[in-house]
């Protein structure tokens, strides 16, 4: 019984390891050394929709922090109990159910929000889809952000236009998907050695 307990104690913290955020959301190359398989993940997802893994990576740390189970925070009822959430977003990708659920069905049936694959082709496949219906460039990931943000409808109209707070956080992300890639440029070999086994 004692032995059962231990192992089910074991099997539970390594759970908890695997799903647990980097420490260093910084550095892409530190990132993926310390996530086993999220490389893998996310060279899959650039290279079939051709969004670059830095901003899939920037996408990641701004919406969720790479927290897998991330929800938006409750709204407050009379300031103090607890009410619905602000929307229906969840997972590494902040990805809305019905968002998730035409991405599911048209390129990734059975796909879960809150598996880091999943979410990786997810903002792959949106950011792809923007560029075709809006005409963003697929490197521009400070307007591939906007139309993430406000959905397509919502770029075209220019929204984000009046939202100087949008703006800066799309900076942000513009910025740091240039420095993860430019961190891959030179760790690249070694992330792919690393998983090939040489």
């Amino acid at each position: 019984m004692g032995k059962l307990i231990a192992l089910s104690m074991v099997l539970v913290l390594a759970g908890c390891a695997n799903t647990s955020p980097p420490r260093d959301q910084t550095n892409a190359c530190n990132i993926f050394k310390a996530k086993r398989g999220w490389y893998d993940a996310t060279a899959d997802a650039a290279e079939k929709y051709g969004i670059s893994e830095g901003t899939i990576l920037a996408f990641m740390r701004q919406e969720s922090s790479f927290v897998h189970d991330a929800k938006p925070p409750r709204k407050k009822i009379l300031w103090v109990i607890p009410g619905p959430r602000a929307s229906s977003a969840y997972g590494y990708a902040q990805a809305k159910k019905d968002t998730w659920a035409e991405y599911a069905s048209e390129a990734n049936w059975g796909a879960d929000r809150d598996n880091f694959r999943d979410a990786a082709d997810f903002i792959g496949w949106y950011n792809a889809r923007s560029s075709r219906s809006v005409g963003i460039s697929r490197r521009n990931a400070k307007h591939l952000y906007y139309a993430y943000h406000e959905g397509m409808t919502g770029y075209k109209r220019g929204t984000y236009k009046k939202k100087r707070w949008l703006q800066q956080v799309a900076s942000k992300v513009g910025r740091n998907a240039q420095t993860y890639d430019q961190q891959l440029a030179g760790c690249r070999g070694s992330l792919e050695r690393k998983w090939f086994g040489f």
